[in-house]
């Protein structure tokens, strides 16, 4: 035990554990191109869009190298495969352009909450509509909460007068979505902004 401190070792790393290579996980969204594809024969698409017909996957390989262009899976599904000649690295820049800019083009829709109390201050109640007319007014569909404590719990038709009255003040601008009863200990109106 002792000869191993002196060598600069520890006795538990006298047998190191071999584990075998984690295999590369390819992204199931990407299709197979070059030499990831398989299945032979395939129905071939040249890089101009004209159909070869069906050869052997080594052959339709040899043709996109003598290209200087890659052998891209397209229709995986089909029986044979379908593969087309093109420029994956300028395909794959093409799409997830494509994609960024519908991300980017996409209307979000934020869901934002005003909370309440059966036993709210008339003062506190007129900022908290003023703030839900606020978001309304920005497009954000608003939650209105009200939260029940205790004893309050008996009394719901508390929680039911402040929702009609915020929908009463809110009226000209916010349609009513979803309305719901005494769910826990809260009670919730969903608004959405009114489309003109």
């Amino acid at each position: 035990m002792r000869a191993f401190h002196v060598l600069g070792l520890r006795a538990d790393r006298r047998f190191p554990i071999r584990r075998p290579p984690r295999p590369v996980r390819r992204n199931v969204d990407e299709p197979r191109i070059n030499e990831r594809i398989r299945k032979s024969p395939v129905r071939l698409i040249d890089a101009d869009g004209t159909q070869v017909g069906i050869v052997p996957v080594e052959d339709a390989r040899e043709r996109a190298r003598k290209q200087s262009l890659d052998l891209v899976e397209v229709g995986a599904k089909a029986d044979p495969p379908v593969v087309k000649i093109m420029d994956w690295g300028k395909a794959k820049f093409e799409r997830d352009k494509k994609a960024k800019e519908a991300k980017k083009n996409a209307v979000t829709i934020e869901v934002k909450e005003v909370k309440f109390r059966p036993t709210i201050d008339e003062h506190d109640f007129d900022i908290k509509v003023k703030r839900a007319e606020r978001f309304l007014k920005k497009g954000n569909k608003v939650k209105v909460t009200v939260f029940f404590r205790y004893r309050q719990l008996r009394r719901p038709e508390l929680g039911e007068e402040i929702l009609d009255k915020v929908q009463e003040q809110l009226a000209e601008q916010a349609n009513v979505d979803s309305r719901s009863r005494l769910e826990g200990r809260q009670m919730t109106m969903i608004l959405s902004p009114e489309s003109h």
